[in-house]
């Protein structure tokens, strides 16, 4: 885009709650489910049928609002949001509209090593609609489309951005920042994929250094990091393309169509007071004391920015490792669990960064579910501290954990892997591959002194990686100055 224009973003981010029961029934969250299974007289909106509010619900949006630096309303009520979409069984969805839940927060986010701070308007409370399901790839391809209602009535809460966005690599980090934050919680897994964390792109273009907004338009239901980047970029780029062309921006509500890599219209923008909202008559205001705020705000986790600063200053870790290792709250839990067990912190790091991630990945797992347990990692690390096994062999020692599920005590036992740190038997070892390799032997005594690393390769592969490799080195420089 050109630099003559600066996008201006808002987000507006639905996530489901984790509650085993929707917000005002009875009915099972569980995704999937044969369609049209997991529903009910209220959240099919059947007449006579009255709602019931979960109260978890409202707990897990003080934490969300508290962890995002939000003010909680004392006093809040539901709303009526009235519109007609085929996914809407009611005609109207019960949401929150004056006097939501929290309010004026904000979350920090760093992109290119900067820090940026992105203010929150508002938090509020509200029943997820049902999904369509369509027969083409999108609605605009589709020739007719079916409903499932499971989804409606799940909990969502909704957080509203500021705009103060500037481009798709900050609304990704936002949106990054923010799903680490309610997995921290654990009031949302946060998975894109499954429609669990979704997030409604509003973009608008100006002319650089003007204070007055443009016509906004509003991405609905974006479900993954990536596609929400390349929304922002594309949707600012055509505006601008379009302006400059002498057009004008229409305020509508577009899609994303992923395999095209564009945004396309649906319909006309809905304003406010299209809502014709008013307070909903079947349930009471909802009143939150002070106190109990308080036991919510104690009962807190620490959460990812407090995480980095601590494995930094405790444990001497990188800030670009603290910060990998902290984007997941399990991933964090079992760093520190293996330094619990005994295990040096940076140590640890390489070890979680290096093979063991790799492992994970490979497996379509998480730390949480890893097969090398914290204590048995810190085990493996005990024994290269001791000498009892190098580095390299314990690269063997935790593939063979991984599979086995043993300790690596056990595994080095079994399989006699135990370094070798008797000087004679190394000797021994040295002085053969010396014998056997007289060019690099040459090419040492001539100067080069990489040569060495050759003859130590060839000492550890007779060895099968057991010889201890600082008793190698120095053996091979002694009798290499003979």
């Amino acid at each position: 885009m050109s630099s003559k224009y600066e996008t201006v973003v808002g987000l507006e981010v639905h996530t489901e709650l984790k509650t085993k029961s929707k917000i005002f029934c009875g009915c099972t969250t569980e995704f999937g489910g044969d369609q049209n299974t997991h529903v009910c007289p209220v959240c099919l909106g059947l007449p006579g049928a009255m709602p019931v509010l979960n109260k978890q619900v409202v707990e897990f949006a003080i934490k969300v609002g508290l962890a995002l630096n939000c003010e909680i309303l004392n006093f809040n009520k539901f709303d009526r949001k009235n519109y007609y979409y085929p996914d809407l069984p009611k005609n109207y969805q019960t949401s929150q509209y004056d006097l939501p839940i929290c309010l004026n927060g904000h979350l920090d986010i760093e992109v290119n090593g900067e820090t940026k701070r992105i203010g929150i308007t508002r938090i509020h409370m509200e029943e997820d609609a049902g999904k369509l399901v369509h027969s083409g790839n999108t609605i605009s391809d589709s020739k007719s489309s079916n409903v499932d209602y499971n989804r409606t009535g799940v909990p969502l809460l909704e957080i509203v951005s500021e705009p103060d966005i500037r481009s798709g690599a900050e609304a990704r980090a936002y949106v990054e920042k923010l799903r680490s934050i309610l997995q921290y919680l654990e009031v949302s897994d946060g998975r894109m994929e499954e429609g669990s964390l979704r997030g409604d792109c509003n973009v608008s273009v100006r002319l650089r250094g003007t204070k007055e907004f443009g016509t906004r338009t509003e991405t609905k239901n974006v479900n993954s990091l990536t596609a929400i980047q390349k929304v922002v970029e594309y949707e600012a780029l055509r505006q601008a393309k379009l302006i400059e062309a002498g057009g004008k921006v229409d305020q509508e509500t577009r899609t994303w169509d992923d395999a095209q890599g564009i945004t396309i219209g649906m319909r006309k923008k809905d304003e406010e007071n299209d809502y014709r909202y008013f307070p909903e008559p079947d349930l009471v205001p909802i009143v939150i004391t002070d106190e109990k705020i308080e036991e919510v705000r104690r009962a807190l986790p620490e959460l990812q920015d407090a995480k980095i600063e601590r494995f930094v200053s405790e444990y001497g870790l990188s800030r670009e490792d603290a910060t990998t290792l902290t984007v997941s709250r399990k991933t964090a839990d079992f760093l520190d669990a293996t330094v619990k067990a005994g295990a040096d912190a940076k140590t640890v790091a390489n070890w979680m960064l290096g093979d063991l991630s790799k492992m994970i990945n490979e497996s379509g797992l998480t730390f949480a579910e890893s097969k090398v347990s914290p204590e048995n990692l810190a085990g493996m690390i005990a024994l290269i501290d001791k000498g009892t096994i190098s580095g390299k062999i314990a690269k063997k020692v935790i593939v063979s954990m991984w599979e086995s599920g043993k300790d690596a005590d056990t595994i080095v036992k079994e399989e006699g892997l135990v370094q070798i740190t008797d000087t004679g038997a190394i000797e021994e070892i040295v002085k053969q591959v010396i014998a056997n390799n007289p060019q690099p032997v040459a090419d040492f005594k001539g100067g080069n002194g990489k040569a060495i690393g050759f003859l130590v390769g060839q000492v550890m592969k007779e060895s099968k990686g057991r010889a201890n490799p600082g008793m190698v080195n120095e053996l091979l420089q002694k009798y290499l100055k003979d």
